[in-house]
């Protein structure tokens, strides 16, 4: 069976990590891994999570499956913290959510729904974007396309282009995925003003909105973050909504997710409900439970939510501080990396940034200084600390 068989290409992230670990150097710098690091380059276990963790401990009673759609504590703090607690989308029973193992999961999950109804649908995403969502999707059979998302000479939303492309190409049926905030890879995010120019424009083509939501609370705060949803839900009326709990709860290896269906009434919602179950029941039965459990755990109890609430501000300020930190140390060295100078570090939101750095560049820095970022020159700020800021300033003035 296995005869014809060829070794797979490396995860471009996780095996540039795995060369990270490998390499000799001491003071190597992790630049590459979309995991949120603390000033001594550690990932942090939130206290919020440690005391959940010890309620659940002493209080469970089994280790019985959860339902099919997972959580259901969870899922109700899922929708709060998308719609507030008394959004009419709720009250008209409009809004479904199953959980799922992480954002991958909940992508995937919709993916095989859509695809098992729609098959001649195109997926359309951002040019740059995460690069695990073509392989989400053309796993579940979809033929995937890109339209325009980044401006690279002004590091700002290319908006006339995008919006010229979804015009010109998206047809009536096709997913359009977006990013709720903290843009994955560029950091670059709309406007309030172009978000309904966006809700407007989906809306005239019929396409459905899929919101991928894996840095909540990153950008500004947990409910500024998400402004996008009822300027989209003025326009549109069905969407889904893909989020994720690693980053802002820090619970990378638990993979709790969630995937959030708006339906145009509560009977068709219902009957999405019954057909995510379906596509979740041939995927993995049913999602893990400890997760969900935590984030449900914080979320119903006021001072564990607050506690919550204080760390994640403190991770998005320390954040900002690096992005300054980086602007700051590339000025003093005459470096700008693109015509406009390096404002654009400080203007974009969460964890991710481009330098500009091509890709022989890219490799330069990772030979001669350790530092390793992904062949894009994309790199994860939170991987800078106040101890290898001017070592990765250094770096990349050395290669300009």
């Amino acid at each position: 069976m296995f005869e014809y068989v060829t070794v797979a290409p490396p995860d471009a992230i996780f095996g540039l990590t795995e060369a990270m670990r490998a390499d000799p150097r001491p003071d190597k710098v992790n630049l590459g891994a979309g995991v949120y690091q603390d000033e001594h380059g550690n990932t942090p276990v939130f206290a919020a999570v440690k005391e959940a963790e010890r309620r659940i401990w002493e209080h469970e009673t089994t280790k019985a499956y959860l339902p099919i759609d997972g959580h259901r504590d969870f899922a109700r703090h899922v929708q709060a913290l998308l719609f507030g607690d008394a959004h009419p989308v709720l009250a008209d029973g409009r809004a479904v959510t199953v959980q799922a193992p992480g954002g991958t999961g909940a992508l995937r999950v919709l993916g095989d729904f859509i695809f098992d109804s729609g098959p001649d649908a195109v997926v359309w995403l951002t040019d740059p974007t995460w690069p695990n969502h073509p392989q989400i999707f053309e796993a579940a059979g979809f033929d995937v396309d890109r339209f325009a998302y980044l401006d690279r000479a002004h590091h700002t939303l290319a908006y006339a282009a995008m919006t010229a492309a979804l015009v010109e190409e998206a047809e009536p049926g096709d997913l359009v995925v977006l990013h709720g905030c903290c843009h994955n890879p560029s950091g670059v995010d709309p406007t309030p003003e172009q978000w309904e120019g966006i809700g407007e424009l989906l809306a005239r083509q019929r396409v459905l909105p899929v919101v991928d939501f894996a840095y909540q609370g990153f950008a500004a705060g947990v409910a500024e973050d998400v402004a996008w949803l009822p300027a989209l839900l003025r326009h549109v009326p069905e969407l889904a909504v893909c989020s994720s709990y690693s980053k802002n709860f820090g619970l990378y290896n638990e993979r709790v997710g969630a995937l959030t269906v708006v339906a145009a009434d509560g009977a068709r919602a219902l009957a999405v409900l019954s057909q995510l179950k379906r596509a979740a029941r041939a995927a993995y039965s049913n999602p893990p439970a400890h997760g969900a459990a935590i984030v449900a755990a914080i979320l119903g109890d006021a001072a564990l939510a607050a506690d919550w609430q204080r760390e994640l501000g403190g991770m998005r300020e320390r954040i900002r501080r690096m992005r300054a930190l980086l602007a700051a140390g590339l000025d003093q060295r005459g470096v700008q990396l693109h015509a406009d100078g390096n404002g654009f570090i400080t203007r974009q939101h969460g964890m991710f940034s481009f330098t500009g750095l091509d890709q022989d560049q890219v490799r330069r820095v990772r030979a001669a200084a350790a530092v390793y970022m992904v062949d894009s020159g994309r790199i994860n700020v939170a991987g800078l600390n106040e101890t290898n800021v001017d070592r990765v300033c250094d770096a990349i003035a050395a290669v300009q």
